[in-house]
């Protein structure tokens, strides 16, 4: 089986969220990983998951605390649960005919060799999806990496303040050239797709979490049927799959990875839009909030986000626009702040430097609580980033 057709088979048995499945890939390749999978020695996958968990790649793997077990120590039993499920899983569907069977429905299949692969969910690293599941009339390369995006979200029981707010920034953001995101849920998600719609220039993407053979909610069918006929619907899961809590919660990740910026229009305060924001700003992705009533629950989200978690607060479109522009990611080049690019710990280091001074390695670790060791090996890779310079007496920032 080629990666493309093992990708495709990959969707069907493991759900995004399976640490030893991503391990397996990551490591070996779709196709080598598979043949891993559901050879009958359990033993030879043993050997591979844990040659897989050993690789610094591994630790970049997004796991539940339920999960952490099997990476950080890989067991027998472990390469047994594993084998045992995407064995079951196998025997359902039929692997090779994914593929063909999704394209005599109307689904085409992305992969990362596409070029109308939005390359946007690549920094999702080790935890990008397989592939992509597709429907619809655009291209993800024009509706998705060759003009800005936005991701609208908000509350499935959304107010009608919260609805005309979302559909009011969708149409603005489309007339101004800005593709609409959004998971095609009630409430906000259904509000944002039709105020992009109404547009009349297609700009919308519909993010789902199960299947396309079939569209959920069944209350939405007839806006996402208009969105399939006049844009694009994605999901990473394959056809026959039922959207369930944890995969709207993998989709979000997804959703905060395709967007330039993420826009929370009501939100309570536990929301799975917040979850959405929250993937955002792991990515570096700017958030923003609406503001609403102080004393409604369903903008008490938003309110938490713009207090706690830095989230802008915009009130309308030519605001939205301007957080997006102004977005490193909104131009499909990657281009990130050198900031983007420190772990927390590098950080801390170039925090210890002082703006107009020398200071030396020693000092810098007992600034920063780190050992020198530890110092010495943070700043030669802010240096790298042209962020401090390295002397003969110690560091100094680079103006």
């Amino acid at each position: 089986m080629n990666d493309r057709d093992a990708r495709a088979a990959w969707s069907a048995l493991a759900e995004p969220t399976d640490p030893v499945a991503r391990a397996l890939i990551t490591e070996f390749g779709p196709a080598r990983a598979l043949q891993l999978a559901l050879q009958p020695s359990v033993h030879q996958l043993h050997d591979a998951i844990r040659h897989a968990a050993e690789s610094p790649s591994a630790d970049e793997i997004a796991v539940d605390a339920a999960d952490r077990s099997a990476l950080r120590a890989p067991s027998l039993e472990i390469a047994e649960r594993a084998h045992l499920r995407w064995c079951d899983r196998a025997g359902s569907v039929r692997l090779e005919d994914l593929i063909d069977d999704a394209d005599r429905a109307g689904i085409g299949f992305l992969t990362p060799e596409d070029d109308s692969w939005p390359g946007a969910v690549e920094d999702l690293g080790v935890n990008a999806p397989y592939g992509l599941w597709m429907r619809g009339s655009a291209s993800p390369a024009d509706l998705l990496t060759a003009r800005p995006t936005v991701a609208i979200v908000g509350a499935r029981a959304a107010t009608a303040y919260g609805a005309q707010v979302a559909g009011d920034l969708a149409l603005g953001a489309a007339e101004r050239g800005i593709t609409v995101v959004s998971g095609g849920a009630y409430g906000i998600d259904a509000a944002a797709h039709r105020g992009a719609l109404s547009a009349g220039q297609s700009l919308t993407c519909a993010v789902l979490a199960g299947g396309l053979d079939r569209f959920y909610p069944r209350g939405n069918e007839d806006l996402l049927r208009a969105v399939e006929r006049h844009a694009l619907i994605l999901s990473e899961a394959p056809m026959f799959t039922a959207p369930t809590r944890w995969r709207f919660l993998a989709r979000n990740r997804i959703i905060a990875a395709l967007s330039a910026a993420t826009v929370v229009v009501e939100a309570a305060l536990r929301s799975g839009a917040l979850s959405t924001a929250n993937r955002a700003d792991d990515l570096s992705r700017p958030v923003a909030a609406v503001p609403g009533p102080v004393t409604s629950p369903a903008s008490a989200g938003c309110h938490r986000l713009a207090r706690e978690n830095g989230a802008v607060l915009i009130t309308d479109a030519d605001e939205l626009a301007e957080l997006v522009t102004s977005s490193p990611a909104s131009d499909g080049t990657g281009v990130v702040d050198e900031l983007d690019l420190l772990s927390a710990a590098d950080r801390r280091v170039l925090d210890a430097v002082p703006p107009r001074s020398v200071i030396s390695c020693r000092a810098a670790a007992r600034d920063c609580g780190l050992g020198v060791d530890a110092v010495q090996a943070a700043l030669q890779r802010i240096a790298m980033l042209g962020l401090v310079e390295l002397t003969g007496s110690g560091v100094r920032r680079r103006l």
